[in-house]
C-alpha cells in the first residue's frame, strides 16, 4: 500500500512539473473585438429608428473596439488599435481622455502599470492587480477550437472602470462625500487548452486564458489567437509619464473635471 502511494505522488509531482515547463513554453497574441449596446434611456423613445441608426452609427468607434492581447505566463500587454469616427473620419479625442490606456500586467507579482493621457498630459498609473474571486462553472462551450469553461464574479465598479469618468459620478461623489460602491456581474469564458492565467484589461486569474468576458451591455470576445510564434515576443513595462496611483489618479481627473465646469459656467455667467 506504501508503495502504490508513494508511486502515486511521484506521478503527481512529475506531472504538475512537466504541466509546470509546459504552460511556461507558452506566448502568444490574442486579438479581442468589444461590443455594446447603445442605451438611449428614456431619450431614446423619443427617436425614430433613422435617428437610432445615425447615433449608433456616429457612436460606433465607442461602441465597436479592437484590442490585442499580447502574453506569457506571467506578463501582457494589453493595446487598443486606433478607432476612426465613423462619419467625420477624425480620431474620438474627448472619448479617449477616458478610455483604457495601454495596460501592463505582471500576474506573477500582481502588479498593473498603465498608461493614461488627460489633455496632453501622460500618466503612469502603477498599482496592485485586483484580485478577482472567481466561481468556477461546470458549463462549456466551444470559442472557435478552443473547449471553454464558465467562470462568474461580482466585481466592484470601480475597480473595473477606474480610468472612466462621468458627469453624474461626479455630481454623485460631491452629494456624498464618497462614490457609489457598485458591485457588476462579471461572465468570463477560459480555456485550460491554452493554461495561463491572462486574460483581457483587468480580468485575469483563470485556469487557462479567458477568451471571452461579459459585464453589462459590454462583451470582449477573441476571434484570433497565435501561440508560440516563430519570432519570440517580448513584453517591455511601460515607462512614460507621471507616476501615480489609481486612486491618485482619480482624484486628480475629477479636480480637472470641476475646474473645466466651472469656467464654462463663468463663460455663461459673462456673456
Amino acid at each position: 500500500m506504501k508503495s502504490s502511494v508513494l508511486k502515486f505522488t511521484l506521478v503527481a509531482i512529475i506531472l504538475f512539473i512537466s504541466l509546470n515547463n509546459y504552460a511556461q513554453k507558452f506566448q502568444g497574441k490574442a486579438v479581442y473585438v468589444s461590443k455594446s449596446k447603445m442605451e438611449l434611456g428614456n431619450w431614446g423613445a423619443k427617436l425614430s429608428e433613422a435617428q437610432k441608426k445615425q447615433i449608433q452609427a456616429r457612436l460606433k468607434n465607442r461602441l465597436e473596439k479592437t484590442y490585442v492581447l499580447t502574453f506569457n505566463n506571467t506578463e501582457s500587454m494589453f493595446l487598443e488599435e486606433e478607432q476612426i469616427d465613423a462619419i467625420s473620419g477624425a480620431t474620438d479625442t474627448w472619448g479617449a481622455y477616458f478610455s483604457r490606456g495601454d495596460q501592463y500586467k505582471n500576474i506573477q507579482n500582481s502588479k498593473l502599470v498603465q498608461s493614461q493621457e488627460f489633455y496632453g498630459k501622460r500618466f503612469l498609473v502603477k498599482d496592485d492587480l485586483y484580485k478577482i474571486k472567481w466561481e468556477l462553472g461546470t458549463e462549456t462551450k466551444k470559442i472557435g477550437n478552443y473547449l471553454c469553461y464558465k467562470a462568474k464574479a461580482f466585481v466592484p465598479k470601480k475597480e473595473l472602470d477606474w480610468y472612466d469618468f462621468s458627469w453624474s459620478d461626479l455630481r454623485n461623489k460631491e452629494k456624498t462625500g464618497m462614490a457609489k460602491e457598485d458591485l457588476v456581474v462579471v461572465e468570463a469564458w477560459y480555456t485550460t487548452q491554452i493554461p495561463v492565467a491572462q486574460g483581457p484589461g483587468e480580468y485575469w486569474g483563470l485556469p487557462g486564458l479567458i477568451l471571452e468576458v461579459s459585464r453589462g451591455n459590454t462583451t470582449l470576445l477573441c476571434s484570433e489567437i497565435i501561440i508560440n510564434p516563430e519570432d519570440k515576443i517580448t513584453i517591455e513595462v511601460l515607462s512614460k509619464g507621471k507616476e501615480t496611483t489609481k486612486k491618485e489618479y482619480t482624484a486628480t481627473i475629477q479636480k480637472k473635471m470641476v475646474e473645466m465646469r466651472e469656467n464654462r459656467m463663468g463663460r455663461r455667467r459673462s456673456r
